[in-house]
């Protein structure tokens, strides 16, 4: 995926959710204007690439328990340079949970964004507070695969049943990606076993 391959994607976005418009803007005024959008140097803010990754078999959802958030969370990072951030959100989720097959949904055609946010970052003592302006995939895999944990960044990984898992997260970001990828999901049966 190229800069402008993202571009024409936040577009599309904002088009589709009117109410999220004014973050995908903020997000594609940044990809637009700043050259390194996409290297954690870059401040005041940069992209960064997340994944919701569901179940194939039962539609439950991988989250990570963030060392240093102390939180819950989906998976994901820095895109590290990259433009592609689905390929990134690919590659982070398979570093934070040993996953090795992972598939995107919609599968089979052009890549679609599943949700975007940007939330401030604090100040760290080798950094100053930034943003991330987040573009979240929706993933599939099987929950019989192995898990390997990055022990730096995560105190556990866990699947939790699809079935109110919106009622129990605390967070509204994470809380439109469940409501969102059951909305894809009614539409996507699972793959197979």
């Amino acid at each position: 995926m190229t800069r402008v391959d993202l571009i024409a994607l936040l577009v599309r976005y904002s088009d589709q959710h009117p109410v999220e418009r004014a973050t995908a803007r903020r997000i594609l005024t940044l990809v637009e204007s700043e050259p390194r959008c996409f290297l954690r140097d870059c401040f005041p803010g940069h992209v960064t690439a997340s994944a919701w990754i569901v179940s194939r078999e039962s539609r439950a959802v991988l989250l990570t328990h963030h060392r240093k958030l102390d939180r819950w969370l989906q998976l994901g990072g820095h895109t590290d340079g990259e433009s592609d951030v689905l390929g990134s959100a690919m590659r982070e989720a398979r570093e934070e949970s040993g996953l090795i097959e992972l598939v995107s949904i919609p599968g089979g055609g052009a890549p679609q964004i599943l949700d975007v946010d940007v939330h401030e970052i604090p100040a760290r003592p080798d950094e100053p507070a930034h943003q991330h302006h987040d573009i979240r995939f929706l993933l599939e895999a099987s929950e019989r695969a192995p898990l390997e944990r990055q022990k730096a960044e995560s105190k556990a990984l866990r699947w939790f049943p699809a079935e109110g898992l919106g009622a129990s997260l605390s967070e509204e970001s994470l809380v439109r990606m469940a409501r969102k990828a059951t909305l894809w999901l009614s539409r996507t049966p699972p793959g197979p076993p």
